[in-house]
């Protein structure tokens, strides 16, 4: 869920050429860029569901089981973030793909349209594999449409603003060039965006899609998805709006005339 581009290499031998000090490495592969937003979206949404089926299995306390979710998705979120971040950037979300591309388009760093093109169904079929995977450890009908009825006008506002902080949190650090600390920053904002806001912080149409597919917990009904889904995309507009408002950047001081 970053913005970030580092690219993951190996072990160089002595007989291949070094790059020179402070040179950018060269970027992943696109299939292994997709592989890795696949795998890694996956991951999240098997991380959100199950901890949820978990947590309804162990308590019916509903403040309890929103906690242990809450927290799973925390850790799970900050390790993902950290493994495959130098690969792919570790998007796992098309409103942070479709926010880094729009941002490039001025010549910034970012994802092309054609990164973009391959990002997003990878995101989108991750999600939806990473639902039937929760759903298949913990015993459930692999494919089972929720029927958690998210569609409340106060649930809708709540996705506006949990993915415009969420995006104002990724592309501030990128402009402010403390990148370093998304893992545990993206992954703190999702903890806290879980209790402070009232859809519980999706902010992600990739795993509100996947979500629709499972009818526990975490699940959203089907007719509810197209209205999170467009507020969220409302919602990364206004977190870019904001980022272009707050970390404008600074003009150089004229320089004196001399006579």
């Amino acid at each position: 869920m970053t913005a970030t581009h580092e690219s993951v290499t190996g072990s160089a031998t002595a007989a291949e050429p070094q790059p020179a000090p402070g040179a950018t490495p060269p970027r992943a592969p696109l299939a292994a860029r997709a592989a890795a937003e696949l795998v890694g979206t996956a991951a999240l949404v098997a991380v959100v569901v199950g901890s949820g089926i978990q947590a309804t299995e162990l308590t019916h306390d509903v403040g309890l089981q929103l906690l242990a979710n809450s927290l799973a998705t925390v850790f799970g979120l900050g390790v993902l973030i950290t493994l495959l971040g130098p690969v792919s950037g570790a998007h796992f979300n098309p409103a942070v793909t479709l926010a880094e591309w729009w941002a490039a388009r001025r010549g910034g760093a970012g994802v092309t349209l054609r990164e973009a093109a391959v990002y997003v169904p990878a995101q989108i079929v991750g999600a939806i594999a990473g639902a039937v995977l929760a759903n298949a450890m913990f015993g459930e009908q692999l494919v089972k449409w929720s029927t958690h009825d998210r569609s409340a006008g106060h649930l809708l506002l709540g996705e506006v603003v949990a993915t415009a902080g969420l995006i104002l949190l990724i592309f501030g650090l990128a402009r402010t060039d403390r990148l370093r600390f998304a893992p545990v920053a993206v992954a703190s904002y999702i903890g806290a965006a879980y209790w402070f806001t009232s859809s519980t912080s999706f902010a992600n149409p990739a795993v509100t899609i996947g979500r629709a597919f499972t009818d526990t917990f975490a699940g959203i009904a089907p007719g509810s998805v197209a209205g999170f889904i467009g507020m969220q995309l409302v919602g990364a507009v206004v977190g870019l709006a904001l980022v272009a408002l707050i970390f404008m950047p600074g003009r150089a001081p004229a320089e004196q005339s001399t006579a």
